[in-house]
């Protein structure tokens, strides 16, 4: 509506209708002065007539009111129209009043009899109610709201410019789209300004009814007795009908036109149609439509009331309580289907794609044909024990790892499985079909028929049997495990070994944004003024590396924040952090409360300790050893800790707090999954319990 309005009044526009709408406001002019005919009066009256309704309709259809932006506009027109008619008629009923009540025209007439039956009081009643209708009610409360509005949207203009500015800064917007905003925000200030003042059209157009009414009146009276002889009571009786009736004419689309502004003023922020904006919402609530079908049908067994009317408007709103509930739930689960299969041709189109080829998943187990046939038999309980796996490392580690996916190849073997990280392969295992998994390290292995291997997480020393064989074995005392929990405690230990590797940046702030504000606070203090947030990402990575739980993060960012003024390298706060987490550390390694630890030795400490140079003040700068030392250290540190390890012992390496990042250098190569901490993370109240040094 807006585009046509705007396009018929461009100069030149397309078939000549700015001329046309040009000659019509002449036109209208011209009808204030010069003597017009009755049949063209008629075709003006009808005009305006169609033209109120048209307007009506469009404002009932529109689904926001800046569509329609050219309503003021259209309203002043309208206004002057039914006022140079109401100049037209009054002309010639003054004129030609004495000739009968068609003198005007005759759709003046027949209003006049349709609607005072023959009798003007009625037809003044009738019009006094229209005025008072149209003055008091909808005009008075159209321009109230308009004024409203006009104000709200001037206060509010700035804020949404800065809000239109801050997204297009944040790239949630472009430059088009924010123009397009823009031209937006200006055009509903306009609109809405436009609207304040066009209310005092229909305001001023329903005074000047009242006017021109008592000037037909009394002027026809005055020319009817003066000019054509006629006694007073004829002259009352002709010249009040003719007026009451150009009146109604000329107020009944004035009224249909404030009711249009009513509506357009009043959607406010409502989009969609008018019928949609009310009925819908009112067919949102089917409890109310059943609550007053009970209130009509008590009304209507009320003894003084009649009763069909009530019953049949209360069993119309039962039956609309009823059926709309059923018609909103085929709705829904129409679109809960439309959406479902939008949503799987969107993954089957994402999952074909180039871009899809080119992701890589943070954590992936790829299982050959043959494994994955075995494992989809049981794929509900393969997805339940991921998820709890999932579930332990955040209650375990304090951060959720990526999501699992488990997928089958034709390019891998067809009995094995791959687990890769960020799309590496980390490890390859195959699998015994159908076997069972009897670990038994260095002891006694089970009597039934078997094949010695190793067990993928650890690599100890185990027995495949048959399943036929597994009662027996468990008769014996041995607990044999399945394929599946054998290929989960390998993926598990992966994830175990590969945490500093999945701790994204996008995670780490996850984890900030759960913190309470203070500890936000303390956060921004020390970022980025002191430490960056990629350093803070590889303090905790480095924790993580050595299986550091990072759960207490208020903790650790306490000990960062102690730091973070006097070091700048992530290893020295790492370390500074590992002190301060010492109760946790060793809680965490303990078993029933006890530590138990193996030490270095003197010997081995003071070649550490020599090994390590330090720059000019005093810290240490650089490890340097002779390989044939680490080589010597490697094989005596692997044959005491083995021995342990064979025996099912649970302990930790001890180190020197300056030697300690040098010494797990070293002894994660042999034994990955073996702590070392220093002297200082020894935490109070941990009974420690010494197994010997590597001398």
């Amino acid at each position: 509506m807006t585009q046509a309005a705007a396009a018929a009044l461009q100069p030149g526009a397309k078939g000549g209708r700015d001329i046309a709408f040009a000659s019509g406001i002449i036109g209208i002019l011209c009808v204030f002065f010069l003597p017009i005919p009755a049949f063209l009066i008629d075709m003006g009256l009808a005009f305006s007539i169609a033209l109120s309704v048209l307007i009506l309709m469009v404002s009932l259809w529109i689904e926001k009111p800046l569509e329609f932006t050219s309503f003021p506009t259209i309203l002043l027109v309208s206004t002057m129209l039914r006022l140079s008619l109401n100049i037209a008629t009054t002309r010639l009923i003054l004129t030609d009043g004495s000739h009968g009540v068609t003198a005007a025209g005759y759709i003046i007439g027949g209003f006049a009899r349709l609607m005072m039956g023959g009798d003007f009081v009625i037809g003044l009643v009738v019009f006094t109610i229209l005025i008072t209708i149209n003055f008091m009610v909808i005009t008075k409360g159209a321009s109230r709201i308009a004024e409203v509005g006009a104000r709200f949207t001037l206060d509010a203009i700035p804020g949404k410019q800065m809000a239109i500015d801050a997204d297009l800064s944040a790239g949630l917007i472009n430059e088009q789209q924010a123009q397009q905003r823009r031209r937006e925000l200006e055009e509903e200030s306009a609109f809405f300004g436009a609207m304040d003042g066009a209310s005092k059209f229909v305001r001023g157009d329903a005074v000047a009814g009242l006017i021109i009414l008592a000037v037909n009146v009394f002027g026809g009276i005055v020319i009817g007795v003066t000019r054509h002889g006629l006694d007073i009571a004829a002259a009352a009786d002709v010249y009040t009908k003719l007026s009451v009736g150009d009146g109604l004419v000329s107020q009944i689309p004035a009224l249909i036109i404030s009711l249009a502004a009513g509506l357009l003023v009043s959607k406010g922020g409502t989009r969609g149609s008018t019928e949609k904006a009310v009925l819908s919402q009112l067919g949102n609530y089917p409890r109310a439509m059943l609550l007053a079908s009970a209130l009509l049908l008590m009304l209507g067994l009320m003894p003084m009331l009649p009763f069909f009317p009530f019953a049949i408007l209360a069993g119309g709103l039962a039956f609309l309580g009823q059926a709309i509930p059923q018609k909103l739930a085929k709705e829904r689960e129409a679109q809960e289907a439309a959406t479902h299969a939008a949503d799987v041709a969107a993954q089957a189109e994402a999952k074909n794609s180039v871009k899809e080829s080119l992701r890589t998943h943070e954590i992936e187990l790829v299982l050959g044909k043959q494994l994955s046939a075995r494992l989809l038999l049981s794929q509900s309980e393969l997805s339940t024990r991921v998820a709890r796996m999932r579930r332990k490392f955040a209650t375990q580690y304090g951060f959720v790892v990526p999501e699992i996916k488990v997928s089958d190849s034709l390019t891998a073997p067809a009995k094995s499985y791959q687990i890769k990280i960020h799309g590496a392969v980390i490890a390859t295992q195959e699998v015994r079909i159908g076997e069972y998994l009897v670990i038994s390290g260095d002891g006694r292995r089970p009597d039934t028929p078997g094949e010695e291997v190793r067990e993928p997480a650890f690599g100890m020393k185990a027995w495949s049997i048959a399943e036929a064989f597994v009662p027996e074995a468990r008769r014996l005392g041995f607990n044999p495990i399945d394929n599946m929990s054998v290929l989960l405690t390998h993926l598990s230990e992966v994830i175990r070994n590969n945490l500093a590797q999945l701790l994204s940046y996008k995670d780490m702030r996850a984890l900030f944004d759960r913190l309470g504000p203070e500890y936000k606070r303390l956060l921004d203090e020390i970022s980025p003024s002191q430490i960056s947030y990629s350093g803070l990402q590889a303090v905790l990575k480095l924790l993580l590396q050595e299986r550091i739980s990072i759960r207490n993060l208020h903790l650790v960012l306490e000990a960062i924040a102690e730091i973070a003024p006097h070091a700048r390298r992530a290893e020295q706060i790492a370390e500074h952090v590992r002190i301060r987490m010492a109760q946790q550390i060793c809680g965490d390694l303990g078993q029933n409360g006890v530590l138990k630890i193996l030490r270095l030795g003197n010997r081995w400490d003071l070649v550490f300790h020599q090994s390590l140079k330090r720059d000019a003040k005093g810290d240490v700068a650089e490890f340097d050893i002779d390989p044939r030392l680490v080589e010597e250290f490697g094989e005596e540190a692997s044959k005491v800790i083995r021995k342990h390890m064979d025996a099912g012992e649970h302990f930790v390496l001890v180190a020197t707090p300056e030697a300690r990042p040098y010494v797990r250098m070293i002894i994660e190569r042999l034994f990955a999954t073996l702590p070392v901490l220093s002297h200082l993370e020894l935490g109070r109240g941990i009974e420690i319990k010494s197994l010997g040094t590597i001398s």
